[in-house]
Order: structure tokens, then C-alpha cells, then sequence
């Protein structure tokens, strides 16, 4: 499927739930209420939807939510999203809790890569960003991951943790296969209240204000920070910790590695530019949807677990396609309908996110409800 302009969109990403069994600050905190089950996608939905999307040139799925694994029936999933002709890879996002016990069910069904979401090897800080103390098990995961053939890749998301828990976390590619990836923050959802600091959570005063810190200075002044990490009831956004922008990264980790190489490699279909290290069995990747724009090449549309269809995060536009399915039509009228509306919405995808301009941002919704 071609867009308005001449982008391949060929990567459908559907989040299959809403809910989560961590409570990351920055993406779904205490007090978020769940959507009732009746209004999130039966697997039998998603999979019409997926047919339809294949048919008009999806090749990709990734499973994401919410935490995915939390849904039961997972395996059954991906071994049915496999059997859907022109789908050629069925991929997953998750936290890695639930992972490792589930691991030869949804190898079994042919899932055929993982990716982990672990943005902290501190088990002070793990506990503080998602509310848990499962560092261990995500940590035991990863390799098991590796063993069982899948490709795996850890993303962590760009906060100010400090530079020996950058080293710590690309230490995981020095004997594994595994990418390690480090994602830039967005300004949607709860994203937008964390400020922009370097590495080592220094305020960067003369950084854009894209993140819902648009007056650093009064900021600063009035929030002095907590003495440990669970002093702020609203997480530690805004005060113990910041983002880091990836121009700041980058002249890091080249300062950290400098045998650092860019690679001319893509791996997989996402928009990480990644970088080898000498020595290392895995690559570093960097996704930096601020700092390295790449909507250019974007080719990637979103289903949220209540079936609506995203083009673009910044955005609240798209095209819902439960109402599709729960309009009492005929089976035929549902598939030329679906396929309709995804042709539609798909080739108007907008040109570019304008995530560097705060007040054209349209989505309200957080990235549990949207889907990671």
C-alpha cells in the first residue's frame, strides 16, 4: 500500500490490550482506568482486520498493548496472524515479565521476534519507573529469548539515569545477539511531563520545549527534588528525573565508544540507525523521532485495542474499525469495507509528526490506550 506520499506502508502495529501488570510513569501510572473488555477487539476482530490489511499489503504484525502477554490465548494468536497469506513476520513488544514462561508456546506458534522494554539495569530505579521489583525476571528472559531462537532487541526509553546505566544496559550486547535500543521520548500522554535533561539529569535549559517543560526555570523553582525516587506520587516525572535528547545521546555514547561504527544494515522494519561496537556480539540502535525525524520513510500504521485505526501518533485522526465489524453486516460487506477505509485512511496518512510544535499536537490519549 502505497501513501499520498509514495511511502511503503507495509508495518501494522495492534495492540491487543490496554492493560498492564507494571505501572511505568511515564506510559501508564496509577489510577489510569481500563477500558471494559466488551469495547477491546476479539482476537476473531483482530484477525478479520489483519486479513484485510494483508490483503492490501501488510507484511509486518507486532503485538503490543498494554503488555500483551497479560491476554490469555497469545500463542493461539500468533500461530492463527502466521497463517494469514501475505504476512510474513508476526513480531511482539513486551516487558518481559510474563515472557520467559511463555516462551516455548509462542515459539511454538512460529512468533518470530521479540522486542523488551527495560530502561533501567538499577534495581532502585526499575522499581521506581515501573512499581515492581521483576528486574530479575526480565533480566533471566533475555537470554532464554536468545536460546530460543527468536531475534530480540531491548528498548529503552531515553531518560536521565546517568551514564554507568548506559554502559550497564548495552553490556547486555557484549556476549548477546541483542540490539539494544534506545528510544527517544515523544510529548504525548505522560511523556509530555518529563523534562529535557542530559544523561546525567542536568537541565538543558536551551532544549526545545516539546515535553510539557515549556517554562524550565519556573519548573525548577518549584519543585525541588524528592529525596528518593518514590517521594513524588505522581512518579518520577518532572522532578527526580528527565528525558535525554539524542543529539546529547549520541555525542555520549561516540565519546563513551569510539570505535563506534554506523551500520548500513536494517534490522528489521523499524526506524532505528544502528551502530556496531568492536567486540560486542549485538548492535547499538537509536530511535530518535525528535532529533533524527524519519517520517519520511515511515512505514507503519497502528491499531489500537479498541480498533481504531492510527496513522501517525501525533495525531487523533484515523478511521474505526470495530464499528466496522459490529454494524451487523454481511461478511462480504464487512471485508470491502474494511479494506475501504484502511485504503482510505492509509494513503492520507499525514506527511509528518509536528512533535517539536507542542500546540498542533492533537492526541490526548496516553501510549497504554494507543498501544507501545
Amino acid at each position: 500500500m502505497i501513501d499520498h506520499n509514495g511511502r511503503k506502508i507495509d508495518y501494522l502495529r495492534v495492540s491487543v490490550t490496554d492493560r498492564c501488570n507494571l505501572r511505568c510513569k511515564y506510559c501508564m501510572p496509577d489510577g489510569i482506568r481500563s477500558v471494559p473488555m466488551s469495547q477491546i477487539l476479539t482476537f476473531e476482530e483482530i484477525l478479520a482486520i489483519v486479513r484485510e490489511a494483508a490483503s492490501i499489503g501488510i507484511r509486518c504484525v507486532r503485538l503490543t498493548g498494554g503488555e500483551p502477554l497479560v491476554r490469555l490465548g497469545m500463542p493461539d494468536l500468533v500461530r492463527k496472524l502466521k497463517a494469514v497469506p501475505g504476512i510474513e513476520k508476526v513480531t511482539m513488544t513486551t516487558n518481559g515479565i510474563l515472557l520467559q514462561e511463555n516462551l516455548p508456546a509462542l515459539t511454538g506458534a512460529g512468533l518470530d521476534a521479540v522486542n523488551i522494554s527495560l530502561d533501567t539495569m538499577d534495581r532502585a530505579q526499575y522499581r521506581a519507573i515501573t512499581g515492581t521489583d521483576g528486574l530479575d525476571t526480565v533480566l533471566s528472559a533475555i537470554p532464554a529469548a536468545c536460546a530460543s531462537g527468536l531475534r530480540v532487541k531491548v528498548n529503552a526509553v531515553s531518560l536521565a539515569l546517568g551514564e554507568d546505566n548506559i554502559r550497564a544496559l548495552i553490556s547486555l550486547a557484549k556476549d548477546l545477539p541483542v540490539d539494544i535500543r534506545f528510544i527517544e521520548m515523544m510529548p504525548i500522554g505522560y511523556g509530555k511531563d518529563f523534562p529535557v535533561r542530559d544523561s546525567e539529569n542536568r537541565n538543558l535549559e536551551s532544549s526545545y520545549r516539546s515535553y510539557g517543560d515549556r517554562e524550565n526555570t519556573k519548573s525548577e523553582k518549584k519543585e525541588a527534588r524528592p529525596k528518593d525516587f518514590h517521594e513524588d506520587p505522581e512518579g518520577i516525572c518532572r522532578s527526580r528525573f528527565g528525558v535525554v535528547d539524542h543529539r546529547t545521546l549520541l555525542d555520549q555514547l561516540q565519546r563513551m565508544y569510539p570505535g563506534m561504527k554506523k551500520e548500513d544494515s536494517v534490522h528489521g522494519f523499524g526506524p532505528a540507525v544502528y551502530y556496531s561496537i568492536p567486540g560486542y556480539r549485538g548492535s547499538l540502535g537509536l530511535i530518535s523521532a525528535i532529533h533524527g525525524k524519519f517520517c519520511d520513510s515511515c512505514n507503519r500504521v497502528r491499531l489500537t485495542s479498541q480498533g481504531f485505526l492510527k496513522t501517525c501518533l501525533c495525531y487523533n485522526e484515523g478511521t474505526d474499525l470495530r464499528a466496522v465489524l459490529r454494524a451487523g453486516l454481511s461478511e462480504e460487506e464487512i471485508r470491502r469495507t474494511l479494506r475501504e477505509q484502511m485504503r482510505k485512511t492509509i494513503y492520507e496518512k499525514p506527511d509528518a509528526h509536528c512533535f517539536e510544535v507542542p500546540e498542533k499536537i492533537t492526541e490526548k490519549a496516553g501510549m497504554s490506550a494507543i498501544g507501545g
